[in-house]
C-alpha cells in the first residue's frame, strides 16, 4: 500500500520506518527543511516507561494554584480568548480523580514499556546510535513529605510489573555520584532501574536515514493545507507542492493535528502544553549525572547526553507562543545548579521551547478514525520520545491488520466519545 505520514518528527519518522520494514510504499510530508526540528529537537532525553504519569492527577488542581504563585513554578498559565484551551482545561480537570489517574498511568506504561522493548529490539537490529544510556532514571525527593506521597505510583508499578527502588540519600547517591557535593538537598528517591537515555534529534535523523534506505519519501519544506476527501474516504492531502495521494494517511503533526482533523469534522482533544530546555556543556564529568534525575520539586528532567546535560520541563500553557522567557531559563539553571554545581558551563548553554501535544487524560490517541483510511498518531504529550516506537508498531499492526501486541482499543479517538 501507499502510506502518506503527515510529520517528520519523532512519531511519524518511526511510524514511517516500521511501516517500509513491513513492505509498504511510504511518503513523509513535513513543513520543516529535515527531520525533528520541532518538538523532537531538544526534549530530555530520557525513555522512563515507569514514570509515564498522568498530568491530571488527584491534589493536581490545589498544587497548581499553589505553583502559579511560585518564582520557579512548574507550570505556567498565560490565560487567553481561546475556546479549545478552556475546553482543554475542563477536561483535564474532570481527569483529576483517583479512579481516572489509575486507569490512564496504566494504560500510559503499558505503551510505555511496550514502545521500550521494541526500541532495544530496533537498537539490535540496526546498530542505531543517539547518545543512548541504559542507567535507569532518579526520580529525586528533596522534602520527605514528596518522598511519603509515592505510594499511588508504587502500586501501579507492582500492578504492571515494572522494577523500582526507593532510595535513602546514601541509595540515591549511590546511584548518582554526582549528588554526593548536595548531599544535604536529598530527602530520598525512587530509581527505576530500567529506564533508558538518549538523543531524540539524534536518533530520529539517524532513524530517517534508514527509513530512507527503505525506499520512504521524505518532502520537507512543503506547507500542509487540507485533507481532501469523498464521503468517509481520504483521497489526497493537498500541499504547496500539488496534491499527494495514499491508500491510507497517518496524522502525526503534534498540536497541529487538531488544526488538520477540525475540517474533516474530527475533533481532536490536543492542547500545545509549552516545555522548555536547556543544553548544558559538561565541564567536569565528575559532578555530572550520569543517567536522568527528576527533580520533583521543580518538575525538571535533568539528563546525561555524551558530552552535555539536557535540563527540560516546565509546562505551559500559553497557545502556540514560542517565545523564550529568561525566566524560564534561570528556572532551568536553578534545578541543574542546585544539584550538579561545577558539573556544565550554563553561561554558554542554548536555549529552546517547544509545543507538547497533550490531551486532557495524557494518553496519546493512536489508531483508526471513522475516515476509513486516516489513522491518528498524536498526543503523545512529553513522552514521545518514550512511546514512539511502540505507537509506531501499534499503527503499522492495525494498517496491517495484525492484532497488536498489546491492547490498543482504550488509546484511539473513540475514547472521548
Amino acid at each position: 500500500m501507499k502510506i502518506t505520514i503527515l510529520g517528520a518528527g519523532v512519531i511519524g519518522v518511526t511510524s514511517a520506518y516500521y511501516l517500509a520494514k513491513a513492505g509498504h510504499e511510504v511518503t513523509v510530508i513535513d513543513r520543516q527543511p529535515a527531520p525533528a526540528l520541532e518538538t523532537s529537537f531538544a526534549n530530555a532525553g530520557e525513555i522512563s516507561p515507569g514514570y509515564a504519569s498522568p498530568w491530571a492527577a488527584p491534589g493536581i488542581p490545589m498544587k497548581a494554584l499553589k505553583w502559579l504563585f511560585m518564582q520557579h513554578s512548574p507550570l505556567i498559565l498565560r490565560p487567553q480568548v481561546d475556546l479549545a484551551m478552556l475546553s482543554w482545561l475542563l477536561a483535564m480537570l474532570a481527569n483529576c480523580t483517583s479512579a481516572r489517574y489509575a486507569v490512564n498511568k496504566s494504560r500510559m506504561v503499558r505503551l510505555a514499556e511496550y514502545s521500550r522493548d521494541c526500541l532495544i529490539d530496533l537498537r539490535a537490529q540496526t546498530g542505531i546510535h543517539y547518545d543512548e544510556r541504559s542507567k535507569g532514571t532518579l526520580q529525586l525527593f528533596r522534602k520527605q513529605a514528596q518522598l511519603d506521597g509515592i505510594t499511588k505510583d508504587i502500586e501501579v508499578l507492582r500492578k504492571d510489573g515494572v522494577p523500582f527502588e526507593v532510595l535513602d540519600p546514601t541509595g540515591c547517591i549511590a546511584a548518582e555520584p554526582g549528588l554526593a557535593q548536595v548531599r544535604h538537598l536529598v530527602a530520598g528517591g525512587l530509581r527505576l532501574p530500567h529506564d533508558e537515555t538518549g538523543d531524540c534529534f539524534k536518533f530520529t535523523n539517524e532513524l530517517a536515514k534508514l527509513a530512507e534506505s527503505l525506499g520512504v519519501k521524505f518532502h520537507f519544506n512543503v506547507t500542509i493545507r487540507r485533507f481532501k476527501h469523498a464521503g468517509n474516504h481520504i483521497s489526497a492531502v493537498e500541499t504547496s507542492e500539488g496534491d499527494i495521494a495514499g491508500d491510507r494517511f497517518i496524522l502525526a503533526l503534534g498540536s497541529y493535528s487538531p488544526l488538520l482533523a477540525k475540517p474533516l469534522g474530527l475533533d481532536i482533544p490536543v492542547y500545545p502544553v509549552k516545555g522548555y530546555s536547556i543544553t548544558v556543556p559538561i565541564v567536569d564529568a565528575d559532578r555530572a549525572p550520569v543517567s536522568t534525575i527528576m527533580d520533583e520539586t521543580y518538575k525538571i528532567a535533568i539528563t546525561r547526553l555524551g558530552d552535555r546535560i539536557r535540563v527540560g520541563g516546565m509546562a505551559e500553557i500559553s497557545g502556540f507562543s514560542k517565545d523564550l522567557p529568561a525566566a524560564r531559563r534561570k528556572t532551568l539553571e536553578q534545578s541543574v545548579g542546585s544539584l550538579f554545581p561545577g558539573a556544565g558551563d550554563l553561561a554558554t548553554a542554548t536555549f529552546w521551547s517547544g509545543l507538547r501535544p497533550m490531551t486532557p487524560d495524557s494518553t496519546p490517541i493512536i489508531g483508526a478514525t471513522r475516515y476509513d483510511n486516516l489513522y491518528l498518531n498524536t498526543g503523545h504529550g512529553t513522552l514521545g520520545w518514550t512511546m514512539a516506537c511502540g505507537s509506531a508498531r501499534v499503527v503499522a499492526d492495525l494498517i496491517d491488520g495484525r492484532k497488536p501486541d498489546i491492547e490498543t482499543a482504550d488509546l484511539n479517538l473513540s475514547r472521548y466519545g
